[in-house]
């Protein structure tokens, strides 16, 4: 209440009461523009420091992106080495292919000196030809004798035009059939990596066709049991190839870009301290055009595609190694089989064999016995 009546006696006293001060505006204005330039100068040291950060960091970033780039030189000259030492020792061997090349590189070199002297000759010397014709009209300008005839001129400068012409567009449907060309083996070599699979091969093998049997039931139960074996694979093989083909599809990128982004995820190794910052950093230098969501995304993406890929190589391998184990043990189970028959005609021949030497024995005993018994008889009968 106090402080209330306060400010209704000085609102009736009004600014000329001596409580009072009046204004200095000068004053205001002068701490005013003294604290926007001290504001100034702070902004300023503070967009300083940043801008000295931001080229540290940038610094520190290429000074990692060099070692990347040394190692991956080292590596690509590596290699580089090893091809050449073996195209040299190839080209020592001096087989025939050597000189197929040899002989094509002949070709190449005539087909192009053909080439210029069709194409490239004939427009210098046309080049020469007027700049003879513009000296020698400037030199005999004033000369009444001197006729020039610009439509004999013309009519040259025509035809070499329509002759470069037809020889341009030549050039350029092999051009675009050369283009058509590389573009295919670029799809192909983007196949093998995007769409790198083992062939699944569901066949029965031939190892198990060429083994015989004595027991067809057997052998028809192992290839049933293949069979399932081949369809269980089967199915999950296709379920993963086409998780593949629909996270392939959902790539929204180019050819190019998607070959940089291979390129560039392949030089930085996974156990590499802060790989995706520093490839990340790359992606945005060499595609900058794309926003760093949509690296992200596509980087998802690419890791959604490679999981899925090692799931089928682990598929494919797992199907290897069971097709393996499978043959070796069908070939044991039937080895063991024809082992069991063989034995089983073996006894089966014993026994025979002792059927037929008891029938002998009883025969020969048989032949014995009987003139025994008669001479007994007789002598039997004579006695009575």
């Amino acid at each position: 209440m106090l402080l209330l009546d306060n400010l209704v006696v000085r609102v009736k006293n009004g600014l000329k009461s001596s409580k009072y001060k009046p204004v200095d505006y000068e004053e205001l204005y002068a701490i005013t523009e003294a604290k926007k330039l001290q504001s100034a100068n702070i902004l300023l040291k503070i967009k300083k420091l940043q801008h000295a950060s931001r080229m540290n960091k940038e610094h520190m970033l290429l000074k990692r992106h060099h070692q990347v780039w040394w190692k991956e030189h080292k590596r690509l000259h590596k290699n580089r080495q090893k091809l050449e030492s073996e195209i040299q020792v190839f080209f020592d061997e001096e087989n025939e292919c050597f000189f197929d090349l040899w002989d094509l590189r002949y070709k190449l070199t005539k087909g192009l000196d053909t080439f210029q002297a069709n194409t490239v000759q004939p427009v210098w010397q046309l080049r020469e030809d007027l700049r003879y014709r513009v000296l020698e009209m400037q030199t005999n300008c004033k000369s009444v004798e001197y006729q020039f005839n610009p439509d004999a001129v013309l009519e040259e400068i025509e035809f070499v035009k329509k002759q470069q012409k037809a020889i341009l567009g030549k050039l350029h449907l092999e051009r675009i059939a050369l283009e058509k060309e590389l573009e295919e083996f670029i799809d192909e070599a983007l196949a093998c990596t995007l769409e790198e699979r083992t062939t699944f091969v569901p066949e029965l093998p031939p190892q198990l066709l060429e083994l015989e049997c004595p027991y067809p039931d057997l052998k028809a139960s192992v290839l049933t049991e293949f069979y399932k074996l081949a369809d269980d694979y089967s199915l999950k093989i296709q379920e993963a190839d086409q998780d593949l083909k629909t996270i392939v599809s959902c790539f929204q990128w180019s050819k190019e870009d998607l070959w940089k982004y291979q390129i560039v995820i392949g030089q930085y190794p996974s156990d590499m301290q802060g790989r995706r910052m520093l490839y990340l950093d790359m992606l945005q230098k060499l595609l900058p055009h794309k926003s760093r969501q949509s690296l992200i995304a596509h980087e998802k993406s690419w890791d959604r595609y490679y999981f899925s890929r090692n799931q089928l190589r682990v598929l494919m391998f797992n199907w290897i190694q069971a097709r393996k184990t499978f043959i070796v043990k069908a070939v044991m189970t039937l080895a063991e089989a024809c082992t069991a028959y063989e034995t089983e005609m073996m006894v089966a021949n014993n026994r025979r064999q002792q059927q037929e030497i008891c029938a002998n024995l009883k025969e020969k005993v048989g032949s014995i016995a009987q003139p025994s018994i008669k001479l007994l008889l007789c002598c039997i009968s004579c006695l009575v």
